[in-house]
């Protein structure tokens, strides 16, 4: 059976598909055929059910419930960081700028709105905004991937960890992507699904160097220090990637009734949100 995985080209996705991508382990019988997308091209095809299983925004999930749930592995979860609002000087306050934001079924965009809801959304490919802030097209910028950690190489200022922020208001850790499954692929292969991708994220862990010689190929605007790729990877493939456990998925339940309470999110909240819950 051929399963379509849909992933952003980015290092820590590539770091944890790694094993799945170059037939490193066992795909117990399935035909995995790899896409690469950004993000918000995927949120996008989500609403579609285009593919089996797919990386999506958590921001975008209440809005494709229907077609997909969570798989209880493959979180990208920040542990007091996350996304990062950047700007070209030094600013007190974002209020009224114009934002370069990588999509507006980002969990990124979900934060930003959460902590100030008075800017002017500019949405632009996520590659292109640390230039687009840089050049002056844009107030400020809503960096995701490695420009998280690649912003200061621009002569850029960073404003406020959006991930930070959240952790200091909430006390958990911010929930920002998550790897979905299609339900009409019916209740025993979506749990085969799931114990395959932990079984790929457990073998990119522990084969760290392997692993990372892979991701750097994906590293972007780091991907000239191995040193650098590691520590973005070390990021957001972490013990919640493995399982998200009862701080992360508390966490997301929290922060999709924020971003409904706020109306930020125009869709119901599921109350079955993980595969397991089922």
């Amino acid at each position: 059976m051929r399963i379509r995985i849909a992933h952003s080209p980015d290092s820590d996705d590539a770091f944890m598909f790694y094993p799945l991508a170059e037939g490193v382990i066992n795909t117990k019988g399935y035909e995995i055929e790899h896409v690469l997308k950004d993000i918000e091209t995927l949120n996008r095809e989500a609403l579609r059910g285009t593919y089996e299983v797919t990386a999506v925004s958590f921001h975008a999930y209440p809005y494709i419930s229907d077609k997909y749930a969570v798989l209880t592995c493959g979180g990208s979860v920040g542990d007091g960081y996350g996304p990062i609002i950047v700007t070209r000087d030094e600013k007190d306050s974002i209020k009224g700028l114009r934002i370069g934001i990588p999509g507006k079924y980002t969990t990124a965009f979900l934060l930003l709105n959460l902590y100030e809801s008075n800017i002017t959304p500019v949405e632009m490919p996520f590659d292109s905004i640390l230039s687009a802030v840089k050049e002056g097209e844009v107030d400020a910028g809503l960096i995701i991937h490695e420009g998280q950690i690649s912003y200061e190489d621009y002569g850029l200022y960073k404003f406020l960890d959006l991930g930070e922020w959240w952790e200091k208001e909430t006390g958990l850790p911010v929930p920002l992507g998550c790897v979905a499954v299609r339900k009409d692929l019916g209740k025993d292969i979506i749990m085969e699904i799931d114990k395959l991708l932990r079984e790929s994220i457990e073998y990119a862990l522990n084969n760290r160097y392997e692993a990372l010689k892979h991701a750097i190929n994906y590293a972007r605007d780091i991907s000239e220090s191995f040193e650098r790729t590691d520590t973005f990877v070390g990021m957001y493939v972490n013990r919640y990637t493995v399982d998200y456990g009862d701080d992360g998925r508390r966490a997301v339940r929290l922060l999709l009734r924020k971003g409904y309470e706020r109306g930020i999110i125009k869709a119901d909240i599921p109350e079955r949100i993980f595969v397991d819950e089922l």
